[in-house]
């Protein structure tokens, strides 16, 4: 997902049952009116995104944690019902997550990305794995699979190895036996 899609998350957008979480909004900010919640850029941005069952228990801790911020806060909670907010209910501020962000990957020993690059790793290494385009596009929120091909088109070049040798595994264990040519006639006219 992207970053302000992530920010608009509410937690009826989570369909804890069928592990659903539904994108309908995102948060921007515009310059002279602050931050305010508007639908995705295309159609195909508002979509269904199934999770995992860790994801869901992460979210299921997260959702406790956020449940004693709700407390702690008493009356200065703001309740938005957002997945990600602070620590009295607010929409986050994307530089604030921008400066934590870098501030973990350096903790942690790795190299400088920006947040974005989160979801370019996660198509890369679900088109990496096998996983049809179709769904990659649809899970991005992409209008058409050719949008996904233009971006991530480049990975398909180092997986041409491997579709050669599917194609070997495929074909070379099928015996072929050709007939015998008659070598007098190669390259002569034919009549017919």
């Amino acid at each position: 997902m992207r970053q302000a899609e992530l920010l608009g998350l509410k937690w009826a957008d989570l369909s804890w049952t069928k592990g659903f979480l539904h994108v309908r909004r995102q948060l921007q900010r515009i310059p002279g009116e602050g931050r305010i919640f508007s639908e995705p850029k295309t159609r195909s941005g508002r979509r269904t995104i199934k999770l995992g069952e860790t994801t869901l228990q992460i979210l299921r801790e997260h959702h406790a944690r956020q449940q004693v911020a709700v407390s702690l806060a008493g009356d200065r909670w703001i309740d938005e019902n957002l997945i990600f907010c602070s620590s009295i209910g607010t929409p986050l501020d994307q530089s604030n997550i921008t400066k934590e962000f870098k501030a973990i990957l350096g903790q942690s020993g790795l190299p400088i990305i920006r947040f974005h690059d989160l979801r370019h790793t996660a198509a890369s290494l679900m088109l990496n794995r096998g996983i049809p385009v179709i769904v990659v596009s649809k899970m991005l929120g992409h209008s058409k699979p050719s949008v996904t091909l233009d971006v991530y088109g480049h990975l398909y070049s180092n997986m041409q190895d491997e579709a050669v040798r599917v194609m070997e595994d495929l074909v070379t264990p099928i015996r072929c036996v050709l007939p015998e040519m008659n070598t007098a006639n190669v390259g002569k006219k034919s009549d017919l």
